[in-house]
């Protein structure tokens, strides 16, 4: 087998990991949030309250990280194919980076599910939850910038 095609294979296998860890993440944040959505929502259910839509907002949190995953599949594929010499550098961006945003995802859900159970609660602090989402986010995005930029 040409060596060639395997380091390209192990170029492409970075964007892909970037992706899956990603997605790994964003899977375990939306499942902890929603989790939680749905028990706030049989909180209000039984004491007769209206179940606030806007829980769903805590719970689609996460999914944003694996779009930025997929972000760095596109620039990856695209610096590999300028540069196929330098795979093992797309290989440890997309599995650090991936894990970067996979982790983010995670603890954003975590942030979510507080936000869920504090917002059908009181209904109030809907802003300041997702201001705490944000900062999570950041993480995200600074995970995703600097490995752009080291790409």
């Amino acid at each position: 087998m040409d060596s060639s095609i395997v380091f390209k294979a192990l170029g492409e296998a970075g964007g892909y990991a970037a992706v899956g860890l990603a997605a790994i993440g964003s899977a375990i944040g939306t499942g902890i949030a929603g989790s939680s959505a749905i028990g706030a929502w049989k909180k209000c259910y039984a004491h007769n309250k209206p179940a606030p839509f806007l829980l769903l907002a805590y719970a689609g949190a996460p999914l944003s990280q694996t779009i930025y995953g997929l972000i760095m599949l596109i620039f990856i594929k695209g610096k590999l194919a300028e540069s196929p010499d330098r795979w093992p550098l797309y290989l440890v961006i997309g599995i650090f980076g991936g894990i970067a945003m996979g982790v983010s995802a995670w603890y954003q859900g975590a942030a979510g599910a507080g936000g869920c159970d504090s917002f059908a609660e009181t209904g109030k602090g809907f802003a300041n939850n997702l201001m705490v989402l944000g900062i999570v986010e950041t993480v995200a995005i600074f995970a995703l910038v600097f490995s752009l930029l080291i790409l």
